[in-house]
């Protein structure tokens, strides 16, 4: 289905030397220019393309994938300032406004700003924010605790970060459980820790509970497997080693390799690990 701001697969149903017509569903007939075209195409065939509207209000195609669409919150840096707003480089040719009533701070050319993009129903025009509280925790959404989430990280605070869950809600990742470097914007797999009785989320990066356990388990027999036998890593080595080979935080590796061990699968020696042939 056609939607402005977002992308979908349309059929042509004209050819022009300007450029093409395609079928848009309940927005009618949506001209795509030949200069907005990455090929060429004919009548009948099916074309990805991304749904817009010009200066001027007529809504037009392109096949350029912008970096982001309607109802997608990224980090995009600001290309110019005018007596309007700040415009940002979101991948196509037309750059997407901030107006200045959007701004959560007045912005600077050059540095990049999480956004909002959405569709002002006002002047029918594509726009981004910077005020993203008001389009977070609208709707209620259930999370299952150890759900797989994409998470985009929007603020450092005292605590750790906030960071905002499948483009929807947000969440929060504790300090003392980061065994990694993250920045604002950066897009990472998390998974729900806990749901609190007042709706606010607690978020991990690694897997809660015996399935992580298991996980990294998996991880330490196959590197052993691959290291003839025998690893230099022992629950005394420095978290961030243990976090670089399994992914995990020092507390679970230390159940990880204890559980291997009554398994009789690994020999914790002074200066490693050794698999049990």
């Amino acid at each position: 289905m056609a939607e402005i701001g977002k992308t979908a697969g349309l059929r042509v149903v004209n050819k022009l030397d300007a450029g093409v017509y395609l079928d848009g569903g309940a927005l009618g007939e949506i001209f795509m220019p030949r200069s907005y075209a990455s090929g060429d195409y004919r009548t009948g065939d099916v074309v990805e393309v991304f749904i817009f509207p010009d200066a001027e209000g007529r809504i037009l195609a392109t096949t350029s994938r912008p970096y982001a669409i309607v109802g997608d919150f990224a980090l995009l840096k600001v290309s110019s300032l005018t007596p309007v707003g700040a415009f940002l480089d979101w991948g196509l040719k037309k750059d997407l406004l901030v107006p200045f009533s959007e701004q959560k701070q007045k912005m600077v050319e050059g540095k990049s700003y999480l956004v909002y993009v959405y569709l002002d129903e006002k002047s029918n025009r594509i726009v981004a924010s910077s005020k993203l509280g008001r389009f977070l925790d609208k709707e209620t959404i259930e999370f299952q605790e150890g759900q797989r989430v994409d998470l985009l990280i929007f603020s450092r605070t005292g605590i750790g970060y906030t960071a905002i869950i499948n483009s929807s809600r947000r969440g929060m990742l504790y300090k003392n459980e980061i065994f990694q470097p993250l920045k604002t914007g950066q897009r990472i797999t998390g998974f729900i820790k806990k749901v609190r009785a007042d709706g606010k989320i607690d978020l991990c990066l690694q897997k809660p509970g015996r399935e992580k356990i298991d996980d990294v388990a998996d991880k330490i027999i196959d590197t052993l497997k691959k290291s003839k036998g025998f690893i230099s890593v022992t629950d005394k080595s420095p978290p961030d080693v243990i976090y670089r080979l399994f992914g995990a935080s020092k507390k679970t590796f230390k159940k990880a390799i204890g559980a291997l061990y009554k398994e009789r699968l690994i020999v914790i020696e002074r200066c490693g690990i050794r698999l049990i042939n």
